[in-house]
């Protein structure tokens, strides 16, 4: 191995990824920096008194078969689907068995689940298929009124499309027209984010609805009853519309966990409670990071060929130890994030059910989107139909209320009793569950989980242009990069990243490129 290092901010999907990569396709050594004691960033697995549960949802699926393969490289998948036969692992293709996909794992519980999406909007304290069906029941819950609104409201704009789209309000009623992106879009929109949709970039709903649309919606409906949800690699299906996914038996964060492990075997370091303080910048490169230990006090410099950060880059800005332009600095400061809090309840038994079911305590859903808005709720998780891993005992319900806020709101300071207790206040409230079948639960907090498309996000490129001169460093991840990326984008990113490095690339653009719906930037630029 050479004596280049690379030092990388941050152990998440996209540190992780980028610090693999460099192992396996360079003679670059890499260090990963990481401020707290946890693998995993957002896609980390906690655990509860033998309860699994992530920090919002995450599907194992990507329409890129390079990080699909590359996940059945890292986790064996316990049984293959349709479609995946073989993967391609550094430049070889080989042929893969159900219990084997040529990784090593540390136990048997160690694989990839394949499982089966189910996920509704409960909104007028009734549950709403997501995506949007030809069911009866679709039209008996909105009624013959509502559904005709929606209809006419749905050609308007079909025929009347609103040009340019300059805010996610826009972007979303040409889409779905203005009644259903009312009835379903405006207010869970902006209890995630906390602000009206029309203050909203629509560069947000190219980041997360690319091109889906009601016809979509409708056609991939009509199709799944005819030829029901076909392989897992789903090309031609819209990524919100997706119907099975892999899942690692242990957690999401199980897969970061067993990539950490990997990186360290073949030579990597991973330190954590190094926070970073300054990046020093000479000549438009990086020469070296001053970090502190969180824990010691201590600080020490590191120095390296290549940086990777995935730290919110607000905090990357306010970090460069050189002459960053007065612009810069206030685009940086201005940049937004949304906060977030999860409460999990171990209920004895949900009060809605599904006949589906089989008499059983819980709905089939992965996941719902609460639009109703007298509560503050925003997303509810039922981790049981993520695994029989993720509960320890089957016949409790284990469920993830995620609510979004603003570390600067009352409800961040709350004690956990009392987000607890609003937890079990709301569920009873809107008739998911009685709040006597409450028996415990826990909190976490997860600050900038979501990067915001409001603030200076309109004057972003003027931050942009200023970084991609620095041409060691490379912005990777969500937070990073100030993408709303899931996390199959974010290893894209690290990817193409070294990608470059190999290659000896100097330009940032495809980098950023990934995950970039183009027919939308193509109609802002005209």
């Amino acid at each position: 191995m050479s004596d280049k290092k690379a030092i990388i901010v941050g152990a998440g999907p996209a540190g992780l990824t980028a610090a693999f990569e460099l192992l396996e396709r360079t003679e670059v050594k890499p260090t990963v920096l990481e401020k707290t004691d946890v693998i995993g960033g957002i896609s980390r697995t906690m655990e509860y008194k033998g309860n699994r549960f992530d920090i919002g949802p995450h599907r194992f699926f990507s329409k890129s078969d390079r990080v699909m393969d590359w996940w059945a490289n890292m986790i064996p998948i316990e049984q293959l689907p349709d479609g995946f036969h073989e993967i391609t692992y550094q430049n070889k293709k080989r042929t893969i068995k159900g219990d084997s996909s040529g990784a090593t794992a540390e136990s048997t519980d160690n694989i990839m689940i394949l499982l089966q999406r189910k996920t509704r909007i409960y909104y007028l304290r009734k549950f709403f298929d997501y995506p949007i069906s030809l069911k009866v029941q679709t039209f008996s819950n909105l009624g013959l009124v509502k559904t005709f609104k929606i209809g006419c409201s749905y050609l308007k704009a079909a025929a009347f499309p609103i040009k340019p789209e300059n805010n996610l309000e826009e972007f979303i009623t040409n889409r779905f027209g203005k009644e259903l992106y009312r009835t379903f879009f405006k207010d869970y929109t902006e209890k995630v984010w906390g602000i009206e949709c029309h203050k909203i970039s629509a560069a947000w709903g190219a980041q997360r609805i690319k091109g889906l649309n009601i016809f979509k919606a409708l056609y991939h409906a009509a199709r799944k009853i005819v030829q029901g949800a076909g392989d897992l690699r789903q090309k031609n299906t819209e990524t919100s519309l997706v119907e099975q996914f892999l899942y690692p038996k242990l957690g999401t964060g199980s897969m970061w966990i067993e990539t950490a492990r990997r990186v360290k075997e073949s030579g990597g370091e991973i330190l954590m409670n190094l926070e970073v303080e300054k990046l020093k910048v000479e000549n438009n490169k990086v020469v070296s990071a001053l970090v502190r230990n969180s824990q010691t006090g201590e600080t020490q410099e590191l120095k390296g060929d290549y940086f990777f950060s995935t730290m919110p880059i607000k905090e990357l800005i306010a970090k460069l130890d050189c002459d960053v332009p007065a612009n810069v600095r206030e685009v940086a400061e201005g940049l937004v994030y949304r906060d977030f809090i999860e409460v999990c309840l171990l209920v004895k038994k949900m009060k809605v059910k599904d006949k589906e079911a089989g008499g059983r305590s819980l709905i089939l859903d992965n996941w719902i989107y609460i639009q109703e808005s007298d509560v503050l709720v925003g997303r509810m998780q039922i981790y049981n139909n993520w695994g029989p891993a993720m509960v320890a005992d089957p016949n409790n319900v284990w469920l993830g209320m995620e609510y979004f806020c603003n570390e600067t709101d009352d409800i961040w300071t709350w004690p956990d009793d009392k987000l607890i207790e609003l937890g079990g206040d709301e569920l009873q409230k809107i008739g998911i569950v009685d709040k006597v079948d409450v028996m415990d639960g826990t909190v976490v907090r997860m600050p900038k989980t979501y990067p915001g498309y409001f603030g200076t996000y309109d004057r972003f490129d003027e931050l942009r242009a200023f970084v991609d001169k620095i041409e060691n460093l490379f912005l990777v991840g969500r937070n990073g990069m100030h993408k709303y990326n899931n996390q199959d984008h974010s290893m894209l990113a690290s990817m193409t990243a070294v990608d470059n490095i190999v290659a000896g690339i100097t330009t940032k653009e495809n980098v950023w490129d990934v995950n970039t719906e183009m027919e939308y930037h193509e109609e802002k630029s005209t």
